[in-house]
């Protein structure tokens, strides 16, 4: 039978006691642990967000009344401890903070019963995650979980306070706005006030940052909960929460400076990790060029190299096709890895497919310095020789190359190493690498839309030097747009935005926008540039993987509280789901069905 407080006040947490407390009187609250009944003496673990403490029960102190409720107790029993602290009478328990102490119980209070967990509240657990997040109030106690969470609260907290004391100003902006389909998939909300019409959800605060930057606000800031109706993985979910800022009469190395001071006191604060300032910089050029992709992790090496230059006439048909259609041959070397089994090999191939490839060439350079190759038969031992040099091949090396056109290589063979750093063992989980990567291009070609579309927003301003190129060649301009980089991930991102209305319009015009279309988009916002406008910057960084990596956790569902699945579904509440007709009807809302057609449900259809 559960029982009330009475009257009770917990004077500390479980995991705050230390042996300086030996002697004093606590009054303690938490779930059950675990429950070891020894005879005449029984042992509970007492557990709470702080950790663990060992508690003990003797009739001869506790009375036979609690003493029988502890003999009652069960896991996740819910108690409150009257007692006091003790040294250990048995061995000290290393792996406890709280492992010289125990607490000898004099009162015992079963708040709330419980029934057996479908699954063991433990750290690591083996539980399969689909059951783990079906219960995910059960999940959440494991004191992995809340470390993390923890972690995270205390990286928000650190970062409001870095940004106040450098004059941001914490603002809210809506999450009821309008649609503005350029990017990703809006979450939309019908509106019942007026039949046929939609808000959608923020994918982020970009329209409303740039418009307080109008109203004079100088520096803004927002712990931002944003929404993007997108396929998930690892590192990404429908609903997320960003840090994002903006400031004013600023540039590239005004952001990136304040950046990297918030970011050093964070990890400072939140894991004892000192990042030495400045963070390097490396163009997107030379980003895709050396590794691959514009998030380099640079953690191990195995950098691209590109020796179409070599393999130039050569009696390769693959590679010499590649160079005539204006594409690249590109290859990296496999340290010591000659003698890697042929089985391994193939699925490399079939890695490398899996990721746009037609194929993948491989050279091994064996230990007496000959060629054992899938191409060799139609290459010179000269060829093949000039080949190997160009990647600085060694006897024992592995050497991978891929051919194609420049998009699809950095794909293959960026993804190929980061496949093979993790088979390899060539990661240290304990490093930090930080990175910005510069000058995006501003564009990108669409093949789906004929058309070219903005690679970060239709805002960003190209680098001056680049204007010319939007009436002349517009793929070439580069952006003033800059990430930030975390061991291969993306921690988030930013630019220089447009502030001048020729540019603006002329950006509207290569993307293809008439003059009407993007004013009935992102009108608001150009007539407010039309008041005086400050030069204006800005950058979001994602706080989810921000704190996934500083955790070391394998996915940011393992640093939020309640996260979604693969189809965006969540398992504990069933959402999404159904509704009521009398809601659809008030939203003026039918439903169609592929077998019988529009229902007859709501006033209208949408």
């Amino acid at each position: 039978m559960a029982e009330s407080m009475k009257g009770l006040k917990r004077s500390c947490r479980c995991g705050e006691l230390r042996l300086e407390q030996e002697g004093q009187q606590v009054t303690l609250m938490g779930w059950v642990h675990r429950q070891r009944n020894k005879g005449g003496i029984i042992f509970v673990d007492l557990r709470d967000r702080s950790g663990l403490l060992q508690v003990i029960f003797e009739e001869k102190d506790c009375g036979p009344e609690n003493f029988a409720k502890a003999e009652g107790l069960r896991s996740e029993y819910v108690i409150a401890v009257v007692g006091r602290v003790e040294r250990r009478a048995g061995a000290v328990n290393e792996n406890l903070a709280t492992g010289q102490i125990e607490v000898r119980a004099k009162s015992l209070y079963v708040l709330s019963e419980a029934l057996t967990p479908p699954f063991p509240i433990e750290e690591a657990s083996k539980t399969k995650e689909e059951l783990r997040l079906q219960y995910r109030y059960l999940d959440l106690r494991r004191p992995d979980l809340q470390r993390n969470l923890m972690l995270r609260s205390k990286i928000t907290g650190t970062i409001r306070d870095f940004l106040s004391g450098e004059g941001f100003l914490e603002i809210e902006t809506p999450m009821l706005t309008k649609s503005t389909p350029e990017g990703a998939r809006d979450y939309l909300v019908p509106s019942r006030v007026h039949p046929g019409s939609f808000y959608a959800l923020p994918q982020s605060p970009q329209l409303f940052k740039q418009l307080l930057m109008c109203a004079g606000y100088d520096r803004y800031f927002q712990i931002a909960r944003c929404f993007r109706d997108e396929d998930l993985r690892a590192d990404r979910q429908p609903e997320f929460t960003q840090v994002d800022l903006e400031l004013s009469f600023v540039d590239v190395d005004d952001v990136i400076d304040a950046t990297e001071r918030m970011v050093q006191r964070v990890c400072r604060e939140a894991i004892g990790l000192e990042v030495q300032l400045p963070i390097p910089r490396m163009t997107w050029q030379e980003a895709m060029d050396r590794f691959g992709s514009d998030k380099p992790d640079l953690r191990f090496g195995m950098e691209l190299k590109d020796v179409s230059a070599a393999v130039a006439g050569c009696g390769f048909g693959v590679f010499t096709s590649a160079l005539e259609a204006g594409g690249s041959v590109r290859g990296i070397n496999v340290k010591g890895q000659a003698q890697m089994p042929r089985k391994k090999i193939d699925a490399l191939v079939e890695f490398a497919r899996g990721c746009g490839a037609k194929g993948l060439a491989y050279l091994a350079i064996e230990p007496d310095g000959s060629f054992k190759s899938s191409f060799g038969k139609f290459m010179t031992g000269q060829e093949l020789e000039r080949l190997a040099a160009a990647l600085e091949g060694q006897p024992g090396d592995l050497l991978l190359f891929a051919a194609d056109k420049n998009k699809i290589v950095w794909n293959v063979l960026g993804a190929l190493r980061q496949e093979l750093a993790k088979q390899l063992g060539l990661i240290d989980g304990n490093d930090f690498r930080f990175l910005w990567v510069t000058e995006f291009p501003l564009l990108e070609w669409s093949e789906e839309e004929n058309r070219f579309v903005a690679m970060h927003h239709p805002f960003t301003m190209p680098m001056e030097e680049d204007l010319p190129y939007l009436d002349q060649d517009p793929g070439r301009a580069r952006a003033k747009a800059y990430d930030i980089v975390l061991n291969g991930v993306e921690l988030g991102g930013g630019s220089v935005r447009i502030f001048q209305s020729d540019v603006q319009e002329k950006m509207f015009q290569v993307l293809g926008f008439q003059k009407e279309d993007a004013y009935e988009r992102f009108g608001f916002l150009l007539n407010a540039f039309k008041y005086g406008v400050p030069p204006h910057a800005g950058l979001a960084i994602g706080l989810d993987r921000f704190v996934m990596l500083l955790a070391r956790a394998e996915s940011i569902r393992e640093v939020i509280a309640f996260p979604k699945v693969k189809d965006a579904s969540c398992l504990m509440t069933k959402a999404p789901g159904e509704v009521e007709e009398k809601q659809l009807a008030e939203l003026g809302i039918a439903l169609r069905t592929q077998e019988t057609g529009p229902e007859q449900t709501g006033a209208g259809q949408a």
